[in-house]
């Protein structure tokens, strides 16, 4: 079959691989759609948790091709998702009831093989059915809008809470619907004039603050005179550290800041402590998920979570490189790899 392969970061071709064989308690999936993020973007420069050689894609789905030995409730030909991670269900983590935190986290398309190819095996209790309840396309979106269900629960929006974001893409959009149906009374996004920003308009945010992301403060008398003493939730979908570490100043004293988009390995960012300290600041972190894939396909199939004007590019396998382009270089909102298109 065809696949992207990794040799070592920055190292790829499109290429035949052998092709995947189920096991006991398998499923072969035919690839349909393989979703491209920035996750993709910094394990192509080795870093997150990589493991090389490597086959890309963390977000996909496709159709059941065949099923091993004791897999069941599925069937050839069902459309279905795919939760990427497994844990160990034996070491510390695990054990305390923290698997996100397990110490062999494994994840297709991490650092196992994932679904930038033609077929992918996957364990038969992380397939989910979603025949005749979602489209292929908005099936794909499922592994990210499970992290964002995740996201939520970190974020702990009360009601009537103002919330800023700072960042406008697909993330955005997953998380800043679940925000607002959470009971956030104000959603304001701050990110670059784009065709991001304007579908933030549309869809759940009540007010967009065009920004640069090299200039965050350059937003700040606009964000002051719709919240003066700040917000009760700062969310950093951006990874920028620039952007980062003025965000602390957006939040009001007793709120949040969350970190939700991912950092370059080794940056740093400056913030005082005792402003943290003095307005009793909290700082939350939003890694990915697990066990969120059952609520991602509840939020898409009752249409509570829209992502159907989302899709901007489809590429083929083959052009992996310029799918990897698009989110680097933040063109357009969600790129997709089409592999058995439907």
């Amino acid at each position: 079959m065809q696949a992207v392969y990794y040799e070592a970061p920055r190292t790829f071709t499109v290429r035949d691989v052998p092709d995947p064989v189920p096991g006991d308690d398998e499923v072969l999936v035919r690839v349909s759609y393989s979703g491209v993020c920035h996750t993709d973007v910094n394990l192509d420069e080795g870093e997150f948790f990589a493991s090389f050689p490597l086959v890309p894609g963390h977000e996909f789905t496709g159709r059941v091709a065949a099923l091993g030995r004791g897999v069941e409730g599925l069937a050839v030909g069902d459309l279905v998702v795919c939760d990427n991670t497994f844990t160990c269900g034996a070491c510390s983590f695990c054990r305390r009831g923290e698997p996100l935190f397990c110490e062999h986290f494994y994840s297709l398309g991490i650092n196992g093989p994932g679904g930038a190819a033609e077929y992918v095996v996957v364990r038969g209790s992380k397939v989910f059915r979603v025949e005749n309840r979602l489209t292929p396309l908005q099936a794909v979106f499922t592994e990210p809008l499970a992290c964002a269900v995740s996201g939520a629960d970190r974020a702990r929006v009360r009601s009537g809470d103002r919330v800023l974001f700072y960042g406008a893409g697909a993330s955005a959009l997953l998380l800043g619907q679940l925000l607002r149906q959470g009971g956030a009374a104000l959603m304001v996004v701050a990110a670059p004039p784009s065709p991001k920003l304007e579908l933030a308009q549309r869809v759940y945010a009540d007010v967009t603050v065009p920004m640069e992301r090299d200039r965050p403060q350059a937003a700040d008398r606009r964000l002051e005179d719709i919240a003066p003493h700040g917000f009760e939730l700062v969310v950093d979908l951006t990874g920028s550290a620039a952007v980062q570490t003025h965000a602390l100043s957006r939040v009001r004293p007793g709120g949040t800041l969350m970190i939700y988009g991912m950092a370059r390995f080794g940056e740093r960012v400056g913030w005082e402590p005792y402003t943290i300290f003095k307005n009793q600041l909290t700082v939350v972190g939003s890694f990915a998920q697990i066990f969120q894939f059952p609520r991602a396909i509840e939020l898409l199939a009752s249409g509570r979570v829209k992502v159907d004007q989302a899709v901007t590019d489809v590429l083929e396998l083959a052009e992996y490189g310029r799918a990897l382009d698009n989110v680097r270089n933040g063109r357009g909102i969600k790129t997709l790899l089409a592999v058995h298109p439907e």
